[in-house]
């Protein structure tokens, strides 16, 4: 079961909560990923913990400014990236290209999808992974798994329909480790969470709370 912590632009200090991350992970055993900034990037994958980009855009070396290149993303130290999170929504193309320029860098790929259709649909696109997310209870203290358990399983039997090797993360709203206890008997490989973590008074707490299940 993977931990993938979304810090998103939340005023935190992407250190401490990488720090934590760490230690948890290597106490423990667990694989637990942390997603900070891109600015950040490098000082959270300095502390050893698995480092995530955010985001990649769909381009390759050249003029593209603004864009944040996969390239520079992996030189950065990051070894995976989301793509099409919910609060960075990518048409299908898009999506698709971002996964190009991610394989080309050589990162880790999660796509996040809505519902189980769209988990089929990007299924279809070989990501080593992909996050179901519904975005009613993206920041909330619901998780999906329990408040609607019947969409993770969906989106498990949706994405196995299309590709067995692509694995389901269980995002929105978790912050248990009842919550990833629960995610994992539906049949979800990893949870993908942010205020959890990254709004707790006591981070290394609370990931240790999520990983004492596994």
């Amino acid at each position: 079961m993977f931990v993938l912590v979304n810090l998103k632009a939340y005023d935190v200090d992407p250190v401490e909560i990488a720090t934590a991350a760490r230690d948890v992970a290597e106490e423990s055993g667990a694989r637990i990923g942390v997603a900070p900034q891109a600015a950040h990037l490098p000082a959270v994958a300095d502390t050893g913990v698995e480092t995530w980009a955010q985001h990649v855009s769909a381009v390759e070396h050249g003029s593209h400014t603004g864009s944040t290149l996969a390239e520079a993303v992996a030189d950065a130290g990051a070894s995976g990236t989301l793509i099409n999170h919910s609060e960075k929504r990518l048409k299908l193309a898009d999506i698709d290209a971002a996964m190009d320029a991610a394989e080309r860098a050589g990162l880790e790929t999660c796509v996040c999808a809505n519902n189980p259709d769209q988990v089929g649909a990007v299924a279809a696109l070989g990501p080593d992974a992909v996050a179901v997310e519904p975005p009613e209870l993206i920041g909330g203290d619901v998780s999906v798994a329990s408040a609607d358990p019947d969409i993770v399983e969906d989106a498990v039997a949706a994405a196995n329909a299309v590709d067995d090797a692509v694995a389901v993360y269980c995002g929105a709203g978790v912050s248990t480790g009842e919550d990833v206890d629960a995610a994992g008997d539906l049949g979800a490989e990893g949870v993908l969470l942010a205020s959890g973590v990254a709004k707790a008074d006591d981070p290394r707490a609370v990931l240790e709370d999520l990983v004492s299940p596994l």
